[in-house]
């Protein structure tokens, strides 16, 4: 009977050690998976992104015919003006932090314990570029887990000039409007490098909300903010 049972046991036992084993490969693939597709990213430009696609689906649940505007701009034809306005009003310390701007982080959660509620989030710009690229909009621990993992290796594989080109040319301001092109064209009808300070604020003080803000451009405090941004331009570090 004893041996009956330590036997029983010893199966067990291989067994979980097998299924730990299977799931610990998996994972490895899984991040593989998204490692490969960050190293290809370093020197070739992304065709579209998880939630570039998640948005074009739901166009097209109104409209089948929806599709985005977008148009690649490399990192030196894209206003000098536009970069300054973004890292102010979304990661001032972009060029300094490995991908998490911790200080930030601990001020959000702070925040939002006084607020009782969601209302801010403190996420980097690689972090942003991280959810962009790869994830659902769903938040759980599982997907913030996976947006620190992929963070972490955008930040290992690209320089942060690359991370920030390519947040420029996949972030989204507008219905189907995606990318520093794109916007400059939509909102001032130039192109990104032509974008001047006010402009460049304009569109780095609508990134939080932009669906809301394409709506509502005249919106009081979208102008009280966008003068905030372009005061701090002059101050901002490029990568």
């Amino acid at each position: 009977m004893l041996k009956a049972i330590r036997r029983a046991l010893a199966a067990l036992w291989k067994a979980f050690c097998y299924t730990l084993g299977v799931l610990f490969i998996a994972l490895l693939l899984y991040q593989g998976w998204f490692a490969l597709h960050i190293w290809y990213w370093v020197g070739h430009n992304p065709g579209n992104t998880s939630f570039m696609q998640a948005r074009l689906e739901r166009m097209r649940e109104k409209s089948p015919n929806a599709h985005l505007q977008q148009r690649w701009a490399s990192y030196g034809r894209i206003s000098e003006q536009l970069k300054r306005a973004v890292i102010v009003a979304e990661d001032a310390k972009f060029s300094e932090h490995d991908g998490f701007d911790w200080e930030g982080i601990q001020k959000a959660m702070e925040k939002n314990q006084r607020r009782g509620r969601v209302v801010a989030g403190g996420s980097t710009i690689s972090q942003q570029l991280a959810k962009n690229l790869f994830l659902s909009g769903e938040k759980n621990l599982w997907r913030k887990g996976e947006e620190a993992v992929i963070t972490s290796m955008l930040e290992m594989l690209m320089t942060k000039e690359r991370i920030f080109e390519i947040y420029l040319n996949v972030a989204e301001w507008g219905e189907g409007v995606f990318g520093a092109e794109a916007a400059a064209r939509h909102y001032f009808n130039t192109s990104a490098a032509s974008l001047n300070a006010e402009q460049a604020a304009h569109l780095a003080a609508m990134l939080p909300r932009p669906l809301y803000y394409e709506r509502n451009r005249n919106s009081e405090f979208l102008q009280r903010y966008s003068a905030t941004i372009r005061a701090r331009m002059p101050s901002a570090q490029l990568p």
